[in-house]
């Protein structure tokens, strides 16, 4: 028994150095850290992300999730959506608004004053986030005030609830003050100000948040990084979701219908058409519509289609130019942060239509100009062979066809005469004068 004494000791003692490493954390397991990126103007598209990136990170046990946002602002109703997604969220959330030059404006503002922590890269700003109106005309006073309000209680309820600058979240809706990111840091704002990632770990680490679900500490010093990139669908609905692509969309649509329509059974043109067009009104739920804009737009197509239908002699093509150029620029708020259409996609899209039916008016003119080919009109002027002697009724051959024809001369048969009028199923003839004849 005495000689197992020293290995029982050594024995013993690995476990207890075990133990004490395990307590000290060098065997545990690293935390994780989630980061989802998102560039661009806070719609639904942002809004879907944001919760879908929380929730990962819950399924994965994730430390924090890391907002890394650089956004000219957007749509109230998805801030909301984003904002309630993380005041009910379980984990941790910092906003990292990052790459240098990135910024958080409008919209962005909120979002990141309601997040548990908040971090800015150098060289990007903060602020800025006065709202506008919906859906086209500029608001009554009375409405600007309750509009403002509303904003300026709801960004100071956020920085009240994190621990922020109260008093400057209200100049950011009332005056749209705005802060770089030492500014910000000053202003207690924002919690750091790091150049990158693991820079950002590092001042986060042992910061104390409150969750959904009580209060934590984060252990981020040396989290691995794990990406959450967005899905395909949400980067189809994001493409989608661009004002000038919605525009082009339902441009395509309306002309696949106009071709449809006045070529029955073309049917490409149609399913092409058709198909923009569901996906062009997608993207209008999406984007702030202006419906006065939209009915300009539909006057146009109604205009267009009337065109080939209606001898206007290019008013309606006109009309149509008019309605589509003013239905285009009032079609979508330009004064909101990350939408508006660019002249460079309505200039041309106008131009094309206008040309596109000033090239067809061209044609149909010529063609009523131009001598009739068919029917009894047709025939007059055309030349026939008299197939016997007309003296003064005979027959001829007219276009392949024998007819019965009659003349005030005599004609000889296989001599070639012309028609001068149609009676019933008869020909009236003259004897065709030889060329250059007439020019005597």
């Amino acid at each position: 028994m005495s000689r197992d004494a020293p290995g029982v000791a050594s024995l013993w003692t690995a476990l207890a150095a075990c133990v004490l490493w395990g307590a000290t954390g060098v065997w545990a397991e690293a935390a994780t850290v989630e980061v989802a990126a998102y560039d661009g103007p806070i719609n639904p598209v942002a809004a879907e992300y944001v919760a879908e990136a929380l929730e990962a990170a819950g399924e994965h046990g994730a430390e924090a999730l890391i907002l890394k946002l650089d956004t000219p602002g957007g749509l109230d109703a998805s801030m909301r959506t984003i904002v309630k997604a993380m005041l009910a969220s379980e984990v941790p959330v910092v906003v990292y608004i990052a790459p240098t030059g990135a910024r958080a404006a409008s919209a962005g503002v909120f979002i990141t004053l309601a997040a548990h922590r908040a971090a800015m890269a150098p060289g990007t700003n903060i602020g800025a986030a006065h709202p506008v109106a919906l859906g086209g005309g500029p608001m009554d006073e009375e409405m600007k005030r309750k509009v403002e309000n509303d904003a300026a209680a709801y960004i100071k309820s956020l920085a009240e609830r994190r621990g922020r600058n109260a008093q400057w979240a209200e100049d950011a809706v009332r005056k749209s003050v705005s802060a770089t990111d030492r500014e910000a840091l000053g202003l207690k704002l924002i919690d750091a100000v790091a150049p990158d990632l693991p820079s950002l770990l590092d001042q986060l680490h042992g910061l104390e948040v409150v969750t959904a679900t009580g209060t934590r500490r984060l252990a981020t010093k040396g989290a691995e990084v794990a990406e959450y990139p967005m899905g395909l669908r949400l980067r189809a609905l994001s493409v989608l979701s661009d004002p000038n692509v919605a525009y082009i969309l339902m441009l395509i649509g309306i002309y696949g219908l106009i071709f449809e329509l006045s070529n029955p059974g073309a049917i490409f043109p149609g399913v092409v058409g058709g198909i923009a067009l569901i996906l062009a009104f997608y993207a209008f739920q999406t984007l702030p519509i202006n419906y006065a804009g939209l009915l300009l737009i539909g006057l146009a197509v109604l205009f267009f289609l009337a065109e080939f239908a209606v001898p206007s002699y290019g008013l309606l093509t006109i009309g149509g130019v008019i309605a589509l150029t003013l239905g285009s620029l009032m079609l979508i708020r330009g004064d909101l942060p990350g939408f508006g259409l660019s002249w460079g996609v309505v200039a041309p899209a106008v131009i094309l239509t206008a040309l596109f039916f000033g090239v067809m008016l061209r044609y149909a003119w010529r063609s009523q100009r131009a001598a009739t080919t068919t029917g009894v009109e047709g025939l007059i002027g055309a030349t026939a062979v008299a197939k016997t002697a007309i003296a003064p009724r005979g027959s001829v051959v007219l276009h392949g066809e024998l007819w019965d024809a009659t003349s005030g001369e005599a004609i000889a048969a296989d001599e070639p005469v012309e028609v001068t009028a149609v009676e019933g199923l008869t020909l009236v003839v003259k004897r065709k004068a030889p060329s250059g004849e007439g020019a005597r």
